[in-house]
């Protein structure tokens, strides 16, 4: 994966950025729709930890829906998939990440854990009493083991809190009646600090590389199970399309971020605002498809 230098990678990230214009911030974030769309970071790390890096990689951001495959490996490794694909779906979706109509036409079953419905649901399982406290053990775990520092930011999290997302409460309470979580504010406060949870990309670079080299070889089973669904459901209703062409796990964030799983090899990460009408990075998954197609990353060569 490495065998692109800075300069290479440099000039395809001139192309790329080019792309900005055609997305845009997401406005039900106030937080998210005031930053610099021009924000940029890249970084390509391998097996091996070599490491290549560009743009404003000091940047803070949350993960926002890029947490989701770790909190489904975080419940693979701790309880197991029978457990856990009770409760959650793997078929992907047509229908946008917040769509009411699928969990309405699926009787109130959760699709798969990259849609908020599975996310919302999976959050209801973190150990603890609260939410902060699940946040906090979730996030202990994640640094323990994805060698990060993320942090839960109280200002993006009031934030996400200062315009009610009313579609996110509707599915909650449609949970609860379908009998898949049991205390709705629980699991809704849980999943809001989880997706606030916060690094610099070379955090969420090394968040990544748990899906690449597994501390331990039992979770082998469970990092393909999630790499499997980032691959059919983690762009939403856009996934086929970029299984095809980038061909690689991808998962996205509505803060820009893009996080891209090359199996066996590395992980690249880009964070680019702009969103295209999906949710997800107009730059970044340009960038991916780039890289993938010249270096021949796709799974399926």
């Amino acid at each position: 994966m490495l065998a692109i230098d800075k300069q290479q990678l440099a000039a395809w990230v001139e192309t790329g950025l080019t792309k900005t214009k055609l997305g845009n911030l997401p406005t039900y974030i106030p937080s998210l729709a005031e930053v610099n769309p021009k924000n940029f970071a890249i970084v390509l790390q391998s097996i091996e930890n070599q490491i290549i890096s560009l743009g404003h990689v000091d940047i803070k951001l949350p993960l926002m829906s890029a947490i989701k495959p770790f909190l489904l490996l975080y419940l693979l490794c701790e309880f197991g998939s029978d457990f856990v694909f009770k409760r959650v779906g793997i078929e992907s979706s047509e229908k946008p990440f917040n769509s009411l109509e699928q969990l309405e036409v699926d009787g109130g079953w959760p699709r798969n854990p990259m849609i908020n419905s599975g996310a919302i649901t999976l959050s209801s399982l973190l150990p603890g009493n609260t939410a902060q406290e699940r946040c906090e053990n979730f996030c202990s775990w994640l640094n323990k083991y994805g060698k990060c520092q993320l942090f839960l930011d109280t200002n993006i999290l009031a934030s996400v809190g200062s315009l009610p997302n009313h579609n996110n409460q509707v599915i909650a309470a449609k949970l609860v009646e379908a009998g898949y979580i049991q205390d709705s504010k629980i699991a809704l406060d849980t999943y809001n600090q989880i997706c606030c949870l916060s690094g610099t990309i070379f955090d969420f670079a090394n968040l990544g590389m748990l899906l690449v080299k597994y501390p331990y070889s039992k979770w082998k089973k469970h990092c393909c199970a999630v790499k499997a669904l980032m691959t059919t459901c983690g762009l939403y209703e856009a996934s086929s399309c970029y299984a095809v062409k980038i061909g690689i796990p991808i998962k996205s964030g509505v803060s820009g971020i893009v996080l891209g799983v090359v199996p066996s090899t590395g992980i690249i990460v880009c964070y680019s605002p702009p969103l295209d009408k999906q949710g997800n990075s107009v730059v970044g998954l340009f960038l991916l498809e780039l890289i993938s197609q010249n270096l021949h990353l796709s799974v399926f060569y």
